[in-house]
């Protein structure tokens, strides 16, 4: 087995229901040898962050070959596994998405179904597990089993009927989930009984979005979530402590 095989295996045993791993996320090679000093096995490269870091807009305000760039200097910098945030895939073909993240290193994305290059709009259920479909077929044709995390825009859009919202999630995450995805992702901060709900009626490990100075690993871990990661959150709050530090020098 390769080491970005090995490293591909071990991020996805990570993902144990009631147990979650808990995965930093970053956006240059400082924030992640931070998280890994603080004892993270794992790491995720969050899109928001990273275009931050750049002076550029999230929603695909970078380029791919942006974003692998800064990839391959934070899996220079530490030897861990890591899952990318490639927002809705920047236009590119899943092969080059797949062959891309290997190229650097990286063993895991995220995919979102919002499409930025195309106003905005949500994919259709289908069409997002399609193109699930197509980045594991991709991946599936390397050594490496990248581990595919699909994520849903339903709840943080609002999209539709907040009555059914709940539905509409699950039956396009099961989608998902039969095409291809190792993990899923209904992104927002949901209450305690949708969480349930999504953790029960989901078919795959669930991965939940955490605050990271107000949310808490026990907390989560009882409603059977298997991964948490923090978004722009970990950033902000760094930029806020930052900034009351740098206040008293006014």
């Amino acid at each position: 087995m390769t080491d970005l095989a090995s490293k591909a295996t071990t991020l996805l045993e990570l993902h144990q229901p009631g147990n979650p791993v808990i995965l930093p996320t970053v956006w240059d090679a400082w924030s992640a040898n931070l998280a890994v000093s603080a004892g993270f096995t794992a790491l995720t490269v969050g899109s928001h962050p990273v275009s931050d870091s750049i002076g550029k807009a999230d929603n695909e305000g970078i380029t791919f070959d942006e974003l692998i760039t800064r990839i391959k200097q934070i899996t220079e910098a530490v030897d861990v596994p890591i899952s990318v945030d490639i927002e809705s895939g920047y236009g590119e073909d899943p092969k080059r998405l797949i062959d891309g993240l290997l190229s650097v290193g990286a063993v895991g994305l995220n995919i979102e179904d919002t499409v930025h290059s195309e106003g905005g709009r949500l994919r259709e259920a289908q069409e997002h597990a399609d193109f699930v479909g197509a980045l594991r077929a991709a991946s599936d044709a390397t050594d490496t089993h990248v581990v595919i995390n699909a994520r849903t825009d339903l709840f943080v859009k609002q999209v539709g009927d907040e009555n059914d919202r709940v539905d509409r999630a699950i039956d396009r995450l099961k989608l998902a989930a039969a095409a291809g995805a190792d993990v899923l992702y209904p992104v927002g901060f949901h209450s305690d009984d949708v969480h349930k709900r999504l953790t029960a009626e989901l078919p795959l490990p669930v991965n939940a979005i955490g605050h990271p100075a107000n949310d808490d690993k026990a907390a989560l871990a009882a409603l059977g979530v298997a991964r948490v990661s923090f978004g722009p959150i970990l950033q902000m709050v760094l930029a806020e402590r930052a900034g009351e530090v740098l206040a008293r020098w006014k």
